[in-house]
């Protein structure tokens, strides 16, 4: 089975694999609420670090870079179920429904769902969808199925409507505190100008303002000066942290890393073995 598979495409995700461990940087544009069925779920991000198992339920805020790792169980399998809340259909329950934000939502971006019988049995529903990739929903269902979700959400957490019915465009976010707290996310640089709230002009304008130095290039610099860290001090292995610092093959590392430092990062984690 392809992984994930769309049951509703764009709305409804099903992500199964069978015996091997995933990681992935992820770029939330919409709310997203997941349920794990089996295996386990960590989400990092630069303010949480969450977990979770078989039966438990995220809720993820939009507009957010984060890391996930899928870890299938012992022996088994990794299953969740993945529900895309997009704005347009938020919009079209706050009609229906006559629900609105009545204050500023000031929790926590990311949300653990405190598990009830009522969202259980909503996406044990979904399940038989899930693993028949769908075939047999169609889009009206589907809709119909995210308006169930949405509806017992609030039925568990009334508090969640300040957090799903909030429309309002990103504000400017503080730029510089944002980008030392998720430079090491491989991401375009119009994700990250779009999540602090500004245009393409805007975010390399006031980058140089504040970096002294254009985005592209302050990205590179920023994360090969915390790899050199992460190798001198911390003992890590370049071949375990590229990754992480937003690079995309070894190659690319070590020969950038060579060109700004003078030396390999492998020759630098030989030099400071030969002293130990």
């Amino acid at each position: 089975m392809t992984s994930p598979a769309e049951i509703l495409p764009g709305v409804i995700f099903y992500s199964y694999l069978s015996a091997e461990r995933k990681e992935k940087v992820c770029l939330w544009n919409h709310h997203t609420l997941i349920f794990q069925v089996s295996g386990q779920f960590i989400l990092e991000t630069s303010v949480q670090n969450i977990s979770m198992n078989g039966g438990e339920m995220l809720l993820i805020g939009k507009n957010q870079l984060g890391t996930i790792t899928k870890t299938p169980l012992p022996g088994g399998n990794y299953e969740t179920i993945v529900i895309s809340l997009q704005e347009d259909l938020l919009r079209k329950i706050v009609l229906e429904e006559k629900l609105e934000a009545d204050q500023k939502y000031v929790g926590p971006p990311n949300i653990l769902i405190p598990s009830n019988e009522f969202l259980q049995g909503y996406f044990q529903s979904i399940v038989p969808y899930a693993r028949s990739s769908g075939a047999t929903m169609t889009d009206a269902m589907g809709i119909l199925k995210v308006k169930e979700g949405v509806k017992l959400l609030l039925l568990a957490l009334p508090a969640l409507r300040n957090f799903l019915f909030d429309f309002s465009e990103p504000y400017k976010i503080d730029l510089g505190r944002f980008m030392l707290s998720n430079f090491h996310f491989n991401v375009p640089v119009g994700k990250f100008a779009q999540l602090t709230g500004r245009s393409l002009a805007a975010f390399k304008r006031d980058f140089q303002k504040t970096f002294g130095s254009p985005p592209r290039q302050w990205l590179q610099d920023r994360r090969l000066t915390e790899a050199k860290h992460l190798i001198e001090t911390k003992h890590q292995k370049p071949s375990a942290i590229y990754l992480d610092l937003g690079f995309e093959s070894l190659s690319h590392f070590s020969h950038s890393f060579k060109k700004k430092f003078g030396v390999a990062p492998t020759e630098l984690n030989c030099d400071r073995k030969l002293f130990n």
